[in-house]
């Protein structure tokens, strides 16, 4: 196959990662097929449900699929500021040179983003059920008295 970003560039099969992808033997640009994303990504987290979305803001791409030659789209992965291209017939993916990097150390923040998450859930809960404990007997707790706010029940 023929590089879609480079002029001249040839696509040779390497391993990545464990992974069979196609590298342009100029611009070192990375194809991968369809499911060869899904893999690349799984080297960091492999729980589909937690990564999120994938595609914000397509737009139509400079370049064109190297298996079938149509345009192809431009996406924002997963709302970062990381540029992908990508076949609209489901061929696979364009990742200039480095960006492979970039998916994976995005993927790593999500892990960080969904620890720190879960953490911050865990206090404020426990923050909640501490409040909840020290009202004084016979009164209302602090989200009786909010609540009694709102519907005139003071």
């Amino acid at each position: 196959m023929d590089c879609p970003r480079c002029d001249g560039g040839n696509l040779v099969v390497q391993d990545h990662l464990g992974i069979e992808v196609d590298v342009c033997t100029r611009c070192q640009g990375m194809w991968l097929d369809h499911h060869e994303m899904d893999l690349l990504e799984d080297t960091v987290l492999d729980k589909d449900d937690m990564k999120g979305s994938m595609m914000y803001a397509e737009r139509p791409s400079d370049i064109s699929c190297p298996k079938c030659q149509d345009l192809m789209t431009t996406f924002n992965y997963r709302a970062y500021d990381l540029p992908i291209d990508f076949c609209n017939q489901g061929h696979g993916f364009w990742l200039d040179p480095g960006e492979e990097k970039r998916v994976l150390e995005l993927m790593e923040k999500r892990i960080r983003d969904l620890k720190r998450t879960a953490s911050a859930e865990g206090e404020w809960a426990g923050f909640l059920k501490g409040l909840a404990s020290k009202k004084a007997p016979g009164s209302k707790s602090v989200f009786g008295k909010v609540k009694g706010w709102f519907t005139g029940k003071r």
